[in-house]
C-alpha cells in the first residue's frame, strides 16, 4: 500500500473533502479545456518553440475557443463552427461582433 500527499496553498479554511472538491474541480476544467483546444486546434501538434510564439498562439487559441463559445445561435461544436465561420463570412463577423 502506498500512500501520496499533496501540498496545496489556499486563503481558504476548509476540510479536507472541501479541497479536494475545489481541486478536482479546477483540473476538471483544465482537462477540458486543453481536450477542446487539442481537438478544434490541434494544439498538441503545433511546433511552434522559438521565442514566444507558442505562448503567443495559445494566448489566441483561448480567444477563439471563448468567441466560439459565446457563440449560442448555433448548437454546433466549436469544431465545427471554426469551419463554419472559415467557410460563411457573414458568420465569421456576426461571432466577431458579439
Amino acid at each position: 500500500m502506498t500512500t501520496e500527499r499533496r501540498f496545496y496553498i489556499s486563503s481558504i479554511a476548509a476540510n479536507a473533502k472541501q479541497l479536494a472538491r475545489a481541486v478536482r474541480g479546477r483540473w476538471s476544467t483544465e482537462n477540458n479545456l486543453h481536450w477542446s483546444l487539442d481537438v478544434s486546434f490541434a494544439e498538441d501538434q503545433c511546433r511552434a518553440r522559438a521565442g514566444y510564439s507558442a505562448e503567443y498562439l495559445a494566448v489566441l487559441r483561448h480567444i477563439a475557443v471563448n468567441i466560439l463559445k459565446s457563440d449560442k445561435n448555433k448548437k454546433l461544436s466549436i469544431k465545427t463552427k471554426q469551419k463554419c465561420a472559415s467557410w460563411d463570412h457573414p458568420y465569421l463577423l456576426k461571432i466577431l461582433q458579439i
